[in-house]
C-alpha cells in the first residue's frame, strides 16, 4: 500500500488535519504508525481504507486507487478501526456469515470460515452471543476475525491493542508475525510503543498532521545503543563530581546521592574510571538504553522547536 501526498482539510479555519502525508508499506512488512492523539493517525487510516476522501493526494492499494477504484482496492483490505461499530443485537456468527457475502463467499464456506476465524481469535463458544454482550476486548477480537474474512493482502490496524488484555496482546503479536510470514503488508498504529518496537520493521512518526521521521528497526537499534539515561550513586556527590558530570552533556538532575544524566551519549565505564581517578567514590553506575518512547518525544521536541 502507498500513501502519496495525502492532505485532508475538515475546516479552513483550523488548517489541514493531515498535510502531504506520504509513506508506503511493503509486502511482508509491519510498519508502526506513531503519533500523539490528534496527530492524524486515524484520519490517515480512514483515508487509506476509503471511508474518508482526501482533499488531495492518493492512496494505492495493490496498485488500485482507493478513491477511483474503491471496489477493487477494498477487496485487498482488512481494517480494524479504533472503536469497532457493529450491529449490537446481531449474533457474532450470523454477522460474520452476512459480511462474508460481501466478499462473494458462498453460504457453506461462509459458515465454516466464520466459525474457524472466531475460534482462531479466541471466541469459540461465544459465536451465538450478541455483540452487545461482548467486552471491549472481545469486540476487538471479533473485529480481527472480520478483518481476516477475505484473506486480504493489506491490513490496517488503528489502536487495535486498546482493550486487549495481556493474553490478547500476545495473540495479536503472534497473529501479525504469522501474517508477515505469508507476505502480508501491515500498518499498525498504537499507543503501546513497546509493542510497536517489538513488532515493526519500520516506524513512521506523524506530528501535527505531518510525517516527521521514518526509521527502520536497525536505525532505531543503533540510536538506542548509544543514547540513554546514566544513573550514578555516589558516596558523596560533591561539587567536583557535579562539575565533571555537567561536561558530559545531557540533562543532569541530583536526587540526594543519586545523579541522573538523561540523553547521555558515551561510555559509562569511562565515566566510572574518570570519577575514580578524581578520587570520587562510586557506589553504583548504571546505563539504561533509550527506548522508542524517549526517541519519539525527542523527535516531537525537535519538530516543535523548528516550527
Amino acid at each position: 500500500m502507498e500513501v502519496k501526498q495525502a492532505t485532508k482539510v475538515f475546516s479552513s479555519r483550523h488548517g489541514p488535519a493531515i498535510n502531504s502525508v506520504s509513506f508506503d508499506v511493503k509486502n511482508g512488512e509491519v510498519v508502526g504508525f506513531v503519533g500523539l492523539n490528534g496527530a492524524g493517525k486515524t484520519t490517515t487510516i480512514r483515508i487509506a481504507v476509503g471511508v474518508s476522501l482526501p482533499t488531495s493526494g492518493t492512496v494505492l492499494i495493490d496498485g488500485h486507487d482507493i478513491t477511483n477504484e474503491k471496489a477493487e482496492a477494498s477487496k485487498s483490505i482488512g481494517w480494524v478501526p479504533e472503536i469497532p461499530n457493529f450491529e449490537p443485537n446481531a449474533k457474532a456468527l450470523t454477522l460474520m456469515r452476512y459480511l462474508a457475502g460481501f466478499y462473494g463467499i458462498d453460504r457453506t464456506e461462509a459458515r465454516s470460515r466464520s466459525k474457524d476465524l472466531l475460534a482462531s481469535v479466541g471466541l469459540s463458544g461465544f459465536e451465538n452471543r450478541k455483540i452487545r454482550t461482548y467486552s471491549q476486548g472481545m469486540k476487538k477480537r471479533f473485529s480481527l476475525a472480520v478483518s481476516l474474512l477475505s484473506d486480504p493482502q493489506n491490513f490496517l490496524f488503528d489502536e487495535v491493542l486498546n482493550g486487549l488484555d495481556p493474553e490478547g496482546i500476545h495473540f495479536f503479536r503472534e497473529l501479525m508475525r504469522g501474517q508477515k510470514r505469508v507476505n502480508k503488508a501491515i500498518l499498525l498504529s498504537s499507543h503501546i510503543l513497546t509493542e510497536i518496537e517489538n513488532i515493526a520493521d519500520r516506524i513512521v512518526f506523524i506530528h501535527r498532521g505531518r510525517i516527521i521521521k521514518t526509521v527502520t528497526r536497525e536505525e532505531l537499534g543503533a540510536y538506542e545503543g548509544v543514547r540513554g539515561i546514566l544513573r550514578i550513586i555516589l558516596q558523596n556527590p560533591n561539587d567536583d563530581a557535579i562539575s565533571y558530570l555537567k561536561t558530559l552533556g545531557g540533562n543532569l538532575q541530583v536526587q540526594g546521592n543519586e545523579i541522573v544524566l538523561s540523553d547521555f551519549h558515551g561510555d559509562s565505564s569511562q565515566v566510572n574510571a574518570e570519577l575514580v581517578k578524581k578520587g570520587i567514590p562510586v557506589r553504583e553506575i548504571k546505563f539504561e538504553k533509550t527506548g522508542l518512547e524517549e526517541y519519539f518525544f525527542e523527535l516531537i521536541k525537535s519538530a516543535d522547536a523548528g516550527r
